[in-house]
């Protein structure tokens, strides 16, 4: 098996454009065959993270990634009831669905990382009868993500003030870019300058900072823990052994509660075992979907 170095692989030289829920979605489409493996990236991050285990996986099966909106080169709209547009969690799980069908398939494996994998467990859990099985990598599931809320009280009145809360975010996160994504991985020494500055690229486009906003705005606790027992699909918990984001432990305890887990803790590794440790990232995936499609 050989992993590419570069960030900038050839693995997303044929990316494509849909139209799904008033977003141009950015995606990639490889491979052949079932099942469909639906990867959805973390924040800060792009459809990029995926490229060092996109085309093996693709050797095997159907692999879709995308640029999850607010992020990478999917189209920033504005959030609006008249055209449907939205960045709640639960639009961004029904535009996984309807792109899925869009796209001609109707049963997938959902493969998510960090807030990814929030989303891959929420749609799981919503559509049920779409998802053969789940692959939660250092998945948002009892902090961050899936539990922030901005109180229903003051959020009129942070809308209200979007070019100015916006405008704040966007000097925040540029500053601090740089030292986020870097504590996403255990040894920093892996990360070249020429991958952070390829994910900073794709961050950092249009009117990126009012998207994030949005984003942000829409964040409301999931209770996502009181509905794990309900989870009847087979599941892959991946956790690096010293992620900085999502605690070992976190991840230790989603395979216990979900009814149907199995875990895979990576050594060497910390938030993202799928850029830090692709070979072992890939090992237990090949093996889990081996073990969930008969034959």
């Amino acid at each position: 098996m050989t992993i590419p170095a570069t960030g900038h692989s050839p693995d997303f030289s044929e990316s494509r454009f849909i139209e799904v829920n008033g977003f141009t979605l950015h995606y990639r489409q490889a491979g052949s065959g079932e099942p469909l493996v639906l990867l959805l990236h973390g924040s800060f991050l792009s459809m990029r993270s995926w490229r060092l285990v996109f085309n093996e996986l693709a050797k095997t099966t159907t692999v879709i990634a995308f640029d999850r909106p607010a992020f990478g080169n999917t189209s920033r709209p504005l959030s609006s009831k008249s055209t449907g547009v939205s960045y709640t969690p639960e639009a961004q799980s029904d535009l996984v669905i309807t792109m899925m069908k869009q796209l001609g398939f109707h049963k997938a494996v959902l493969a998510g990382n960090s807030t990814g994998g929030t989303l891959a467990l929420l749609t799981a859990l919503r559509y049920p009868e779409y998802v053969v099985g789940v692959v939660l990598v250092d998945a948002m599931i009892y902090t961050g993500y899936a539990t922030s809320e901005v109180p229903a009280l003051v959020k009129p009145v942070m809308r209200a003030m979007t070019p100015l809360f916006s405008g704040l975010m966007k000097i925040l996160i540029f500053r601090l870019y740089e030292k986020v994504i870097g504590a996403m991985w255990y040894n920093r020494a892996r990360l070249s300058n020429e991958v952070l500055g390829a994910f900073k690229g794709d961050q950092m486009q249009g009117d990126w900072a009012r998207a994030f906003w949005e984003l942000f705005l829409e964040t409301h606790h999931l209770r996502l823990g009181e509905q794990l027992k309900t989870m009847m699909k087979p599941a892959l918990v991946i956790t690096g052994e010293y992620d900085a984001m999502v605690k070992k432990e976190e991840s230790i305890k989603l395979a216990g509660e979900l009814p149907l887990a199995e875990l895979v803790v990576v050594p060497d590794c910390g938030h993202l075992p799928h850029e830090e440790q692709p070979e072992a990232f890939l090992l237990a995936v090949t093996n889990f979907l081996k073990r969930i499609i008969p034959g």
